[in-house]
């Protein structure tokens, strides 16, 4: 499973706000070089040896290029909608284009062997739900990101480097959670309320940041939004993921964690664009209107807030009606262990059934039994 969006949500801001604040902002795109050179020495010392099973067809260059265009199409006509008019001929041309090239992608998906995203995929209840709830969550959580980074810097006045300390307890949460708090939560409660519980915390992080006022202090007006947001994202990450992959085989389960990454993207870049134009229509209004430059910019970012805030009450709402309820192997397995005699303690059974992964993580190997199975604590390593 892919965790770019979380890394992009969490360890960027930092190191964005440090080089900004010792070199020109120029120097942000040389940050992941280093980056990227120690993962992949990494990857090479701590990853088994070993190729997976091998590519077959061509790759989707038509596919690609046609989504990307559409997408790049359709962002450009709403960030420049204030400027050029929404109801103008740029406007309404580059929506259109948009539109007829996001038709040819899905022509072309449906039409070659190898197509970039298959189409098939969304037939299954479970990965087109963690689209639509991916789609919703991010355009929420990439606008949060830019327009909070722009409140701190550019109302309450916070240096580069403030900016990226300012984040540093949603990172932490974040991060935290990652590192096995959301698996436990998922092996305890299943995919779907942990899911809706962060997407709704989400929500609240961000309404909270409608009241944030000009001379606003960090302690009380963008702490506990930050927490919230921390607890929020690091909650629901991972069962939105696990819900994408719950309805395919695990030979699939790569490409359909990719294509709700993809979908996570596409979301972020159209929900920015929308509260970002949002922002700074309400902007021009309140400046228009008489209003301080400083009161009128907070006020943008105050209406961006309060929309972004309904894209996650809404995912949470697609995904509690929407998802269809799966239970973890951790609970299966609690619930026949609880139903039948205790056996002896294992000396080193291999865990054989689909749910020896979960009673892996716990330490635990699987016992067979011809009536029932049980996870029960190893005293020996498996053979």
């Amino acid at each position: 499973m892919s965790f770019g969006p979380t890394r992009r949500l969490t360890g960027d801001p930092l190191r964005s706000s440090a080089t900004q604040t010792a070199r020109r902002w120029h120097w942000i795109f040389l940050v992941n070089i280093p980056v990227g050179i120690a993962v992949f020495g990494l990857c090479l010392v701590l990853l088994p040896a070993g190729g997976g099973p091998s590519a077959s067809g061509r790759l989707d260059v038509a596919g690609a290029v046609t989504v990307t265009a559409s997408l790049m199409l359709a962002v450009y006509a709403i960030v420049n909608g204030n400027e050029a008019g929404w109801t103008s001929a740029r406007t309404t041309g580059l929506l259109a284009g948009a539109a007829v090239l996001l038709a040819l992608f899905l022509g072309i998906e449906a039409r070659v062997r190898s197509p970039l995203m298959p189409l098939g995929l969304f037939r299954l209840r479970n990965v087109a739900t963690a689209n639509v709830v991916g789609v919703l969550w991010a355009a929420a959580m990439f606008a949060w990101f830019f327009l909070s980074a722009l409140y701190l810097q550019r109302v309450l006045g916070y240096s580069p480097l403030q900016v990226g300390l300012a984040f540093l307890p949603t990172t932490l949460i974040m991060g935290a959670f990652s590192l096995g708090l959301s698996a436990k939560l998922v092996m305890r409660f299943g995919i779907r309320p942990p899911l809706v519980t962060g997407l709704l915390l989400s929500a609240v992080g961000l309404v909270l940041f409608v009241r944030a006022p000009v001379d606003g202090s960090f302690a009380v007006d963008v702490l506990p939004s930050m927490i919230l947001l921390g607890f929020g994202a690091g909650i629901s990450f991972n069962p939105l993921l696990l819900a994408a992959m719950s309805d395919v085989e695990p030979t699939e389960s790569g490409l359909a964690s990719g294509v709700v990454n993809t979908a996570f993207m596409m979301g972020g870049a159209l929900g920015l664009a929308i509260l970002a134009s949002l922002a700074a229509s309400r902007t021009y209004d309140l400046r228009s209107s008489g209003d301080d430059s400083l009161v009128a910019l907070n006020g943008g970012y105050h209406a961006a807030f309060l929309l972004g805030a309904v894209f996650p009450v809404a995912a949470a709402l697609v995904g509690a009606v929407l998802l269809r309820a799966r239970r973890t192997a951790g609970a299966h397995e609690a619930e026949e262990a609880s139903a039948a005699p205790p056996l002896p303690r294992p000396t080193g059974a291999r865990c054989a059934q689909p749910a020896a992964r979960w009673c892996g993580r716990l330490g635990w190997s699987l016992v067979q039994d011809p009536s029932r199975r049980v996870c029960a604590e190893s005293t020996t390593p498996d053979d």
